[in-house]
């Protein structure tokens, strides 16, 4: 690990304007993922500004939705009744996340921001255009079982982490953020970027800029919801492939759906087209697998990961499955 400074403002303020005076800082919570890639010299940040004292955690219900502290903790919003009931794919997303341990450090805010469990990446030996840029992509020829076959290019295919942002991407959440200028709103559909052939910029946040909050709006009736995630084994693991649905019902016909699937996409993958294909359709099998085999166009697969699309189709309909109650 690299030498660097240290400094624990109390005010969002003071935090934000300690980021400007040195562009190269880094904010760090819970620290669960940047201590990790400080000790593999992935990053090196010059400085940490520690934000778990700023005024950001908690849970307010509004006639808009429910807002998010950003500083909350995963166990602290996967606990909450409100939560569990009107978002269950949320609390569920976040118990399937990881150890109760790490969920009891790690925050909202820090889980929307993790890095890629790409082994080239956290791992300077190896070419990584995300960590190196122009450097290669060492997983298109490496071993790729893990990794992405959805919002792929020939410079990058790692696959995006978390689990919780494939759940809040279904729900149209939207992301607050903070800078010396004031406060702006991104879609969380906008805020993740495609690697393209610039892996290295993961998302539309300017330097130095905080979320504050994540706020869910009450849009979409989100109680009859659920995630499911598939892993090599039940304990603390990532995604093979994992689904967020959501459904609205009128008896045996879906007035309207949420879909989104984590694991095997660049980013959290939003399903549009398979929403739609839902809408108005009979609450059976035929159609969800109908709706999964649109959900799954368009994948590129690599030599390791082939397994994934045929996977992420059937965690999709069991999803839907359960989430419809269907036998």
């Amino acid at each position: 690990m690299e030498p660097f400074s240290y400094t624990r403002p109390e005010e969002t303020e003071r935090a934000i304007a300690l980021h400007a005076s040195q562009p190269q800082a880094a904010y760090i919570a819970g620290g669960t993922t940047l201590l990790d890639l400080m000790k593999d010299t992935v990053l090196a940040p010059p400085q940490l500004i520690d934000i778990t004292r700023l005024p950001l955690r908690g849970i307010t219900v509004t006639e808009n939705g429910v807002s998010i502290g950003a500083l909350s903790t995963m166990s602290d919003v996967a606990r909450e009744p409100i939560i569990r009931e009107r978002y269950p794919m949320i609390a569920e997303a976040l118990l399937n996340s990881a150890s109760q341990q790490l969920r009891n450090m790690a925050t909202i805010g820090g889980n929307l921001l993790q890095r890629t469990r790409c082994s080239y990446f956290r791992d300077p030996f190896f070419a990584c255009n995300k960590r190196t840029p122009g450097s290669g992509c060492a997983a298109i020829t490496g071993e790729n079982r893990m990794h992405a076959i959805l919002g792929t290019s020939e410079h990058c295919i790692a696959t995006h982490a978390s689990d919780l942002a494939v759940a809040l991407v279904a729900l149209d959440a939207v992301i607050r953020v903070r800078n010396s200028a004031g406060e702006r709103r991104i879609p969380l559909t906008d805020f993740y970027r495609l690697p393209g052939n610039t892996p290295q910029h993961e998302h539309t946040l300017a330097p130095g800029e905080l979320i504050v909050a994540i706020d869910i709006p009450a849009t979409f009736d989100a109680s009859r919801s659920g995630y499911l995630k598939i892993r090599d084994r039940q304990s603390y693991e990532f995604a093979l492939t994992s689904a967020a649905v959501a459904l609205v019902l009128d008896g045996k016909v879906i007035q309207d759906a949420r879909l989104a699937i984590g694991g095997v996409g660049t980013i959290p993958w939003r399903l549009r087209a398979a929403e739609a294909s839902l809408q108005g359709a009979a609450l059976d099998i035929q159609t969800f697998k109908a709706a999964a085999e649109i959900a799954l166009e368009g994948a590129q697969t690599q030599q390791d990961n082939e397994f994934k699309v045929e996977l992420a189709r059937r965690t999709l309909v069991r999803a839907l499955t359960t989430v419809g109650g269907v036998q």
